[in-house]
């Protein structure tokens, strides 16, 4: 074997130990589930909105952005719920580049994981004590959810991890709502069957341990575009896109059929302005279907203090360093627009 064992890092218990969740936002972070759960569930009429950056590189600047947005949040609490995009795993469809702050918790400083597990959990932490919000981040490594388990409200499974077996299985036991991306090929099925497998009881192992869990009802689909052989993206946001979803939702028994249409990646064609128009088109759609509503549970937007993107070591401030994001004036526009027709 080729492999060259460098260190070995915590196990999530001693991270937890060394860096707790305080004991008075326990209570805070479960209310928070609960409300979130309403919305899949279909309790609550809330419409969900997943925003922030493309990747979480510095806390600084994602604390700060993330304080912006509780002040905005709290203006349009009556109808939508925020949950802030903190995504500290960054997948390359290469392998190669800035993996996020998970590997890197200086983006020009060499990888670290064991530096980068601790910046993540306490940046997650410090958003929570500092705003309210419980957040969000992709599970692109399914056995180190442990280590942020206790202030994570809600979870994505990328378009290249939703085949995987453990991703799945591992979503049926996390306990929050666990969004499935469809694949890049944009086949509907295969995001389905994630669903059915996360909804599902599971036996399996998961770090060193033989488990199982009681399945996860709040497991959902994700739309966000495709890509053809040809390298060309396909959106998958339009009404009939919708309603077929729709349909292939009625056909299987699964709890809560639900949907979160990410605005940007394959939809927008990364063209971050077009986030605004398709929100905007999805909206319109949920007022010409009852059943479009019905499942269509909120959005997904790549957002962050300045427009577009930079590269590594232009050091603009919460300028994204990944894929180009909204600025914050056009965040805030979009958020009390949307505000204004739900």
């Amino acid at each position: 074997m080729s492999f060259d064992y460098m260190k070995v890092l915590p196990e999530p218990a001693e991270v937890k130990k060394t860096c707790p969740l305080p004991e008075k936002l326990v209570e805070v972070k479960a209310e928070r589930d609960r409300e979130i759960q309403k919305i899949f569930t279909g309790e609550s009429d809330k419409f969900l909105l997943i925003i922030g950056p493309c990747s979480a590189d510095n806390e600084e600047a994602v604390v700060d952005y993330t304080t912006r947005l509780a002040r905005v949040a709290e203006q349009v609490k009556d109808k939508i719920v925020i949950i802030p995009r903190v995504y500290t795993n960054k997948p390359r469809t290469t392998g190669i580049g800035y993996k996020g702050m998970l590997h890197q918790p200086d983006p020009e400083k060499k990888p670290d994981l064991y530096a980068g597990i601790e910046a993540i959990r306490k940046m997650h932490i410090h958003i929570f004590e500092q705003t309210g919000f419980t957040t969000s981040d992709e599970m692109l490594y399914p056995e180190n959810h442990p280590y942020l388990d206790d202030v994570l409200s809600y979870v994505a499974v990328g378009a290249r991890s939703v085949e995987n077996q453990q991703h799945r299985l591992v979503s049926s036991g996390v306990g929050i709502p666990v969004g499935m991306k469809n694949p890049t090929s944009g086949d509907f099925t295969v995001m389905l069957n994630s669903i059915v497998a996360a909804q599902a009881k599971q036996m399996f192992i998961y770090r060193g341990w033989e488990v199982q869990t009681e399945g996860n009802p709040y497991a959902h689909a994700i739309l966000r575009g495709a890509v053809n052989k040809h390298g060309q993206t396909m959106p998958n946001y339009h009404y009939e896109d919708l309603i077929r979803l729709y349909e292939m939702y009625s056909r299987l028994e699964l709890a809560n059929p639900a949907v979160i249409v990410d605005c940007n990646h394959s939809n927008s064609g990364k063209k971050y302005l077009e986030q605004i128009r398709i929100a905007k088109e999805i909206l319109n759609s949920t007022r010409h279907s009852k059943e479009v509503r019905s499942m269509v549970k909120g959005l997904m937007i790549e957002s962050y203090i300045e427009s577009g993107a930079q590269k590594i070591g232009e050091g603009i401030y919460g300028k994204s360093i990944t894929d180009p994001c909204l600025g914050w004036d056009e965040s805030e526009r979009l958020i009390y627009g949307i505000a204004d027709v739900l």
